[in-house]
């Protein structure tokens, strides 16, 4: 599926309304009220502090921004910096939390609501039963999926009009408040731990700044607009609250909030519009029921948006499944996601509460903000040539590294329920990762990039962590362990050449032996000496795979072992195909990858191509064929050398029956690919029609044999006897496949 784009629908003012309208909603007109009862006077340093810990983070952001303006915002940012692993958990945090969000919103657009219209009870009967209010909800939210079904250009000007309104109601409240403002009305201030509990508890109301990002793939001129829009929605909401919250605290006498938040006889109070209708009355108490209408509507319809985009990103990617791509062939929006998530946020409005649904929104967004301020230093570290940000984060790393800190430490005021919920989307993210999309994605991470290709430079502990998690869902992976420098140029050369054609990596990796006298420690401690032998073949191999412009990874291994190390490598590194050497004695049990114990106790790791070396020549290839597993490799690889080289290619089988072993070889050449390629079939001894057919060869590629190990050992093989008796080069080539005990043997 090709990866489609999404048009540059939102103006700049459009993008900033994203961020201040997802935010200005939960943060006045849901919040202010519990907390004031929980943190007195230090409520409006609450939410303060909630602004400067998402100030770093804003930053972050909009350098990632301009220089990545692609839908998804942070989990992009993640899955590209950090890599797959980590963005699966940035993706499925971001999403779930803001469906979280979403519901949450559209539970105080449901209070806000039964307000007006003065609506309570239930519907429905016994278990089935609904309170109103959630009815109310789940209308609503059903609405605002419908409106971004039909487009962003529709969802832009909507928000333009909600927020515009939003503050000038505000701001006609901040204004009443000032003039009947008194610093004795104030009440207590409670203790550093209590505000950051409450910083805690309202962070939901800070989510809407980076959710600017998510949309940056369709925002006009992203390197000027998008910072302006993420910096300046924190700036703009951040001074609102702080005003909004101290006028409420002294506006009216002390304890006049408390009284309304816990009034057991007022079902759902809403501590903005008493303190509005104290002021001025029934007019802007009215204003206020309006304006919280809005500001919820408004929180909800920009979370929408911007997590049905995630969610497209997270497709794109094969995070989940690509079927989420699809966009709207009329309206051109990502119509399955958008689905998808509404009916998360249904579903959520149906089972959480309120406390349950903020927390949850806020100890997730948390997560994904840390992660955001280490996306930003890899980026800065490891500076790939694609990284070229039109907005920069001063005081690098600084700034980052405190936006981190502070992210992944305010979780621990979280209230308990929220963050375990939390922490469980969290580690069920790291397990879809493993289970699903790690052998599905493509994406490599910039951080496995830049470990791996500076292995010499890292802890084996990290370049064995960054390479244990790296996907192997689509980019092909070609090991080549090297030995003897004399075969190193062939070697690369075909690994290359299948991992172009297949747009894959190569991994050259040098095995060093040490005896078993000799601790693997120690031999380490003699990194002087092995770094200069192994960087001078490791770079060889570098410059020859690079003349093919395929990316390689180099890797050097300690080890007792010296064939059976290429196995655990071969695990290690995710390899698809292991290309290496065959030379005399290399292993125990010729003929095949495996050696004689291996055979007995497990299958090779990866398909295996063996190359008995006499020069690397493909242009033409004799392939014998008797079919089989490994028959079926052999002709994948001659495909994909004939369509680097051009070869010409002679397909052989041996029958005493020539009519039909024709009838087989054309069958199978056609299933295979090759049915223009030349056709022979012989009679007699296979040897020795194989020794004839190669006279006119360059190289012969040959399935492994598929006969047991004690008939090998008694018997010896085939395959061998043909490559000593050739002139040309010989690839083996093995299938993996799982094998029992018996098959072995017998």
């Amino acid at each position: 599926m090709s990866d489609e784009e999404l048009a540059k629908d939102l103006g700049p003012l459009a993008a900033l309304t994203i961020g201040v309208g997802t935010m200005i909603g939960a943060g006045i007109f849901v919040l202010p009220g519990e907390a004031i009862l929980r943190s007195g006077s230090m409520a409006a340093v609450a939410f303060l502090l909630g602004g400067v810990i998402a100030m770093f983070t804003a930053l972050s952001a909009s350098e990632l921004g301009t220089a990545m303006p692609r839908s998804g915002g942070a989990y992009y940012y993640v899955n590209h910096a950090l890599g797959p692993l980590f963005g699966s958990v940035a993706g499925w945090a971001n999403w779930l939390g803001l469906a979280f969000a979403s519901a949450f919103y559209m539970v105080g657009f449901g209070r806000y609501i039964a307000r007006i219209f003065g609506v309570s009870g239930t519907v429905g009967v016994g278990p089935l039963s609904i309170s109103m209010l959630k009815l109310i909800a789940l209308v609503g939210a059903a609405f605002f999926v419908a409106i971004n079904y039909v487009g962003a250009k529709e969802t832009g000007r909507l928000q333009n009009a909600i927020v515009i309104l939003l503050v000038a109601i505000l701001a006609v409240f901040t204004l009443l408040g000032t003039l009947r403002a008194d610093p004795a009305n104030l009440p207590d201030a409670t203790t550093v731990a209590t505000t950051l509990e409450t910083t805690g508890f309202i962070f939901v109301s800070y989510l809407g700044f980076v959710q600017i990002t998510s949309v940056a793939e369709e925002i006009k001129q992203p390197g000027k607009n998008l910072p302006r829009a993420v910096i300046g929605s924190v700036v703009i909401v951040t001074v609102i609250y702080a005003l909004v919250l101290v006028i409420m605290s002294a506006a009216v006498p002390e304890g006049f909030i408390a009284d309304v938040v816990t009034d057991p006889n007022t079902e759902n109070p809403i501590a903005v519009v008493e303190v509005g209708q104290y002021l001025q009355g029934a007019l802007m108490g009215g204003a206020l029921l309006f304006g919280g209408l809005l500001a919820t509507a408004s929180s909800a319809n920009a979370s929408i948006l911007a997590s049905s985009r995630i969610n497209f990103a997270m497709g794109r990617d094969r995070i989940v499944t690509p079927a989420l791509n699809e966009i709207h062939p009329r309206f051109g929006t990502p119509y399955r996601a958008i689905g998808i998530t509404g009916g998360l946020i249904l579903l959520f409005i149906v089972v959480g509460d309120l406390g349950l649904l903020s927390g949850s929104a806020s100890g997730l967004h948390l997560v994904i903000y840390g992660l955001l301020n280490l996306a930003l230093i890899v980026m800065r570290v490891a500076a790939p040539e694609e990284y070229d940000p039109d907005f920069v984060v001063p005081l690098f790393p600084v700034l980052p590294i405190v936006g981190a800190v502070l992210s992944f430490a305010l979780l621990a005021f979280v209230p308990e329920a929220a963050l375990l919920l939390s922490f469980g989307i969290v580690g069920g993210a790291v397990l879809w990762y493993g289970l699903y999309a790690r052998s599905r994605t493509e994406k490599q991470g910039i951080l496995s990039q830049y470990v791996r290709s500076r292995s010499e430079r890292f802890p084996d502990v990290a370049v064995d962590a960054a390479t244990s998690v790296q996907p192997d869902g689509g980019q092909y992976r070609v090991m080549v362990p090297l030995a003897n420098p004399e075969h190193e140029t062939d070697l690369i050369t075909l690994a290359s050449a299948i991992a172009k054609q297949r747009g894959g990596t190569v991994v050259a990796t040098h095995v060093i032996t040490v005896p078993d006298q000799t601790a693997l420690a120690g031999a380490a401690e003699r990194s002087d000496e092995i770094d200069a032998t192994s960087a001078k073949l490791l770079e060889r191999a570098r410059e020859d795979a690079e003349t093919f412009g395929v990316d390689i990874e180099t890797h050097t291994i300690l080890s007792h072992r010296s064939f059976e190390a290429i196995f655990d490598a071969a695990r290690t590194h995710d390899a698809d195909l292991t290309v290496m050497g065959w030379g005399p004695d290399s292993h125990g049990s010729p003929g095949r990858a495996e050696s004689a114990m291996d055979e007995l106790t497990e299958s090779v790791p990866c398909d295996f191509l063996v190359l008995r070396d006499r020069g690397f020549d493909p242009s033409r290839i004799l392939l014998p064929t008797a079919g089989g597993p490994d028959s079926d490799l052999s002709a994948a690889i001659v495909e994909t050398l004939r369509a680097e080289y051009d070869s010409e290619v002679t397909v052989l089988h041996v029958d005493d029956d020539p009519e039909a072993g024709r009838a087989f070889v054309q069958e199978w050449a056609e299933d295979h690919g090759l049915g223009d390629a030349t056709i022979r079939v012989e009679s007699g001894d296979v040897e020795a029609a194989i020794e004839a057919a190669a006279a006119d060869a360059t190289m012969v590629v040959i399935g492994a044999t598929e006969e047991g190990l004690l008939r090998r050992l008694v018997s010896g093989s085939l395959v061998l006897d043909v490559a000593d008796h050739v002139d040309c080069s010989v690839l083996l080539a093995e299938k993996h496949q799982r094998r029992g005990l018996f098959e072995r043997l017998f």
